[in-house]
């Protein structure tokens, strides 16, 4: 909550203009000066910079709900609480689709479809409601030059030709798909502090990073000293972004990661540790001495609220785990990919 921009805890726009210009924008810069340094910022009086203390506070602060007014507000909100995924077995199992106001992750090797399953609820984002849909914006980050427009255009013809049956249909979707690529941490991390902004002036429902690993296994060596304890931050950092960004504005965060071989015989740190959530199978050609596991350790795994696993089967067959869940419990179902996007086999 300490990432909230000022703009939206009730200070006046001119004070929110002043403030800017000493790079004070969210409530955690606000909160990490003096009163002394505040009342040189604001000209306000002691007794003023006191009261603008207790609303910034106040705005940021987490605060207590029941369990019934959780429920009451779910049931009764007119936002929906989530996003199908148009597979109907793993809809019903999920109690909806992907889950809003939380973080879901994809994970599993490369190929498997993490990267088409992305675009395809890109898609569906873009959708009316009427189609299931949240009809708005969505932020794609991309950390792996792995999205095209063009098999976002095919996924949307291929799977609902009835709607997408006019090219103003096709440009509306896709011009509805806001593209990021962020190759580093730092930028990684500054896109997703400047997201609520864009959230608000776009209309954002859907936001997705695709992958977190894919910078961090270019930026941190596991192997050299105080990296771990670097990685673990930064992930930490944008976990906690990622999930302020899912709560406040009720959208679904759908990120994917990839794999790592867990051997056995070698003594985890707390980061390497295999939960049974980040199991996938036995690894090739360990001799039964590794596993192959999801990438970013057990700490990340519990900074996820949803974890699907994607993997192999054969040549053509892939298989859906939900390996991790608040709501199902752990099933798997068979899928291929094809021109519409991922699709269940009875």
């Amino acid at each position: 909550m300490s990432s909230k921009k000022l703009r939206r805890v009730g200070l006046s726009q001119e004070l929110c203009d002043r403030l800017s210009r000493h790079q004070i924008v969210n409530c955690q810069d606000f909160l990490c000066l003096s009163p002394l340094e505040l009342m040189k910022v604001t000209g306000l009086s002691y007794a003023g910079v006191h009261e603008l203390l207790r609303t910034v506070s106040k705005a940021c602060a987490s605060q207590m709900q029941t369990a019934y007014e959780i429920k009451t507000r779910r049931t009764g909100a007119l936002s929906p609480a989530f996003l199908p995924t148009t597979l109907s077995a793993l809809d019903e199992a999920l109690y909806g689709g992907v889950a809003c106001g939380s973080l879901t992750e994809i994970t599993g090797p490369p190929g498997c479809g993490k990267t088409q399953f992305c675009i395809m609820m890109s898609v569906l984002a873009t959708l009316p409601t009427n189609m299931g849909g949240l009809e708005g914006a969505v932020v794609y980050i991309d950390t792996e030059a792995a999205f095209t427009a063009e098999r976002l255009v095919e996924v949307a013809e291929s799977r609902f030709p009835h709607h997408f049956n006019t090219e103003e249909r096709l440009l509306l979707s896709s011009s509805r798909v806001h593209l990021f690529r962020e190759l580093t941490c730092e930028g990684l991390l500054q896109r997703l502090e400047s997201l609520e902004e864009e959230i608000i002036s776009n209309g954002v429902q859907l936001v997705i990073v695709d992958s977190v690993t894919s910078v961090v296994r270019r930026e941190f060596d596991p192997q050299l000293q105080g990296n771990i304890n670097e990685r673990n931050k930064f992930l930490a950092k944008g976990a906690s972004l990622l999930k302020y960004l899912a709560e406040e504005f009720s959208i679904p965060v759908i990120l994917t990661n990839q794999i790592t071989t867990h051997l056995s015989g070698a003594l985890p740190s707390q980061a390497d540790l295999v939960s049974p959530a980040d199991d996938l199978s036995p690894s090739e050609g360990t001799s039964g001495s590794g596993c192959v596991v999801a990438a970013l350790g057990n700490t990340w795994s519990h900074c996820v609220n949803t974890r699907l696993i994607l993997q192999y089967l054969d040549a053509e067959r892939r298989q859906i785990l939900i390996a991790k869940s608040p709501l199902a419990p752990f099933t798997s179902f068979v899928y291929t990919i094809k021109r519409e996007g991922l699709v269940l086999q009875g």
